[in-house]
C-alpha cells in the first residue's frame, strides 16, 4: 500500500490542470488494473479524466473517491513523499489518495470483486460539476455507496455532511476623482460594504447555517472612486430548507446607494448529506469493527450528491490521518490495514443482502 501511495503522490494533480491530471488518471488506472485486474477506462470531461472501474455482474456497490487535489505543481518539491514515525506525508495523502489506495487493496483481499465498480473522479475539489452526473448515475445503478475520503478526527466514519456552496456578489458603480469629484462617482466598495453586512446576516449558526464572506476585492488605484467590487461567501447548511432560504436571500440582495448595481452568482451546489442515508451502512461498519464512531462534519464530498438521492451513503472510510488541505497533512500507517480490511467486509455485507 505505501509503494502505491508513493505512486499516486509522486504524480501531482491540482485540480483544472489538464495535462496533469491526465496523467494522475492514468496512474491512478495504472495501480487499479494492477491490485485488480481487467479494465480500469478513462472517461473524459472538461474538468479531466475520471477513472472507472468495474469487476464485473450486476452492480452493487460504488466505491467513490477523486484523484484531484488542492495543491499546486511545484508542492512535491517542498513537501515529499515521506513516511517517517509512523506518519504517511506529502501533497494529497490525507485527502484522498491514501484512501483510494487503502480502498483499492481491501478490494483486492476479495477472491469476489463482481457487483462492485471504482468511480475515482477528476474535479471534486472545485465542485464536481463535470463529474456529477456521472457519479449519480453510477450510485443509483449500484444502489450503495462508499466513499474513500479521509476520516473524522480518531477514524470516526462520516454519517452527515452540510450542503455547501459559494456566492459572488459583484457591484457595480460609477468611477470619479476621488479627490475633485467624489459625489460624482458611486462607490462600489462602500456599497459592497453594506452586501457584507447583510450577507453575514443570513447566518443561523444555532441550527447549523454559516454565511461567511471570504474573498473581497474593489478598486484600481487610490485617487479613483471604485467602479467594481466583487465578495466571495462559502456558505453550509444542514437543510433543504435552509438551502432554499439562503438561496432565495442572496437573489434577493438589493443595493443601498443610488445608481449601485449588484449582480449574484452561485448556489448551495453540493446538497446536505443527512444521517438517515448512512444509517444502514454505520450499522454494518459497526458490526465489522466494533467501536467505530460516527461524526457530523462541515465539509462537503461527492457522498452528498449519492445521499441526496436517496442511495445508502457511508463517507469518510479513507485514511485515518489529518490536515486536509493544509502542509501538515498526515496518513497514520498502522491503520491502513485495519481500513482496507472495513472496506472489503462492508463490500461483502453489502453484496450479501
Amino acid at each position: 500500500m505505501l509503494e502505491d501511495l508513493r505512486t499516486l503522490v509522486e504524480v501531482e494533480s491540482p485540480s483544472r490542470d489538464l495535462d496533469a491530471l491526465r496523467t494522475s488518471a492514468e496512474t491512478v488506472a495504472g495501480v487499479i488494473e494492477a491490485r485488480l485486474g481487467g479494465r480500469a477506462a478513462l472517461v473524459e470531461s472538461e474538468g479531466g479524466p475520471h477513472v472507472h472501474w468495474s469487476g464485473g455482474g450486476a452492480p452493487r456497490v460504488l466505491v467513490l473517491g477523486h484523484h484531484d487535489t488542492v495543491f499546486p505543481l511545484g508542492t512535491l518539491a517542498r513537501r515529499p513523499f515521506l513516511v517517517e514515525d509512523g506518519r504517511a506525508t506529502g501533497p494529497g495523502v490525507f485527502d484522498m489518495l491514501g484512501g483510494l489506495v487503502q480502498a483499492i487493496h481491501g478490494l483486492a483481499a476479495l477472491e469476489d470483486r463482481s457487483g462492485v465498480e471504482i468511480l475515482v473522479t477528476a474535479d471534486e475539489e472545485v465542485g464536481s460539476h463535470f463529474s456529477r452526473a456521472l457519479i449519480e448515475e453510477r450510485a443509483l445503478a449500484c444502489g450503495a455507496v462508499l466513499v474513500a475520503e479521509g476520516a473524522a478526527d480518531g477514524g470516526a466514519v462520516k454519517t452527515s455532511r452540510k450542503g455547501c456552496g459559494t456566492f459572488e456578489v459583484s457591484v457595480a458603480g460609477r468611477a470619479s476623482h476621488a479627490g475633485l469629484e467624489p459625489a460624482a462617482g458611486v462607490n462600489a466598495l462602500i456599497e459592497a460594504a453594506h452586501q457584507v453586512l447583510d450577507i453575514a446576516a443570513l447566518a443561523r449558526p444555532e441550527i447549523g447555517t454559516t454565511v461567511t464572506p471570504t474573498v473581497a476585492s474593489a478598486g484600481t488605484l487610490d485617487n479613483v472612486v471604485p467602479a467594481q467590487a466583487t465578495v466571495v461567501v462559502d456558505v453550509r447548511v444542514e437543510s433543504a430548507a435552509e438551502k432554499e432560504r439562503v438561496e432565495s436571500a442572496f437573489a434577493a440582495l438589493a443595493p443601498h446607494l443610488d445608481e449601485a448595481v449588484i449582480t449574484v452568482e452561485g448556489r448551495v451546489g453540493r446538497p446536505p448529506m443527512p444521517e438517515s442515508a448512512a444509517a444502514q451502512l454505520f450499522a454494518m461498519a459497526r458490526r465489522l469493527l466494533p467501536g467505530l464512531e460516527a461524526r457530523a462534519v462541515g465539509g462537503g464530498s461527492d457522498g452528498n450528491f449519492t445521499a441526496a438521492l436517496g442511495v445508502p451513503t457511508l463517507d469518510g472510510l479513507g485514511a485515518v490521518g489529518g490536515g486536509a488541505h493544509a502542509d501538515h497533512e498526515y496518513l497514520l500507517v498502522a491503520t491502513m490495514v485495519e481500513r482496507a480490511r472495513l472496506v472489503a467486509g462492508l463490500v461483502d455485507a453489502i453484496r450479501s443482502t
